[in-house]
């Protein structure tokens, strides 16, 4: 008897990066990351927060205003997250999971690191400069990028 109940790599990994996203105190955008070995083991996860030491409660939340009252010149990245996380693991010909289309400071991370996919469940801001930017790295790099096919499965995990 063949089992049908079990879920894809694709849909564990990426349940893994979304899960992940839910530790971000960032309310506009929460963002997930899960690197992942080719043997299908996970190497890393991360999520965007603020660096270490930075308490969340005392850090601007803030997408606009002057740019010190705002996020961006202070969180990390899920992506860079998840690779500055990892323990003393290659990152070489791995996958990344993640929830949001990287940003090219992300995209310039993922390729030094030897990162060889990118499997991104949405591309919120393909228009944007800084994704094209990491479009255009990914393709001169050999990075395949691909976007995660949803399913109609829901999963309900009770904790």
């Amino acid at each position: 008897m063949k089992r049908t109940d079990y879920i894809s790599w694709d849909e564990y990994f990426m349940g893994v990066a979304k899960f992940s996203a839910m530790r971000s105190k960032d309310s506009n955008t929460q963002v997930g990351a899960c690197i992942v070995s080719d043997e299908n083991k996970i190497i890393s996860v991360g999520y965007n927060g603020m660096p270490i030491g930075c308490n969340d409660d005392d850090m601007p939340w803030e997408r606009d205003g002057d740019v010190l009252e705002t996020k961006y010149p202070f969180v990390c990245h899920a992506e860079l997250n998840a690779i500055l996380n990892r323990q003393a693991v290659t990152t070489q010909n791995a996958r990344i999971y993640v929830t949001l289309f990287p940003c090219n400071e992300c995209a310039k991370a993922i390729i030094q690191s030897g990162i060889k996919e990118v499997i991104y469940a949405d591309n919120k801001y393909p228009d944007s400069d800084a994704v094209k930017a990491s479009v255009s790295m990914f393709e001169k790099s050999g990075v395949k990028c691909r976007q995660y096919e949803k399913t109609d499965r829901e999963i309900y995990i009770k904790l």
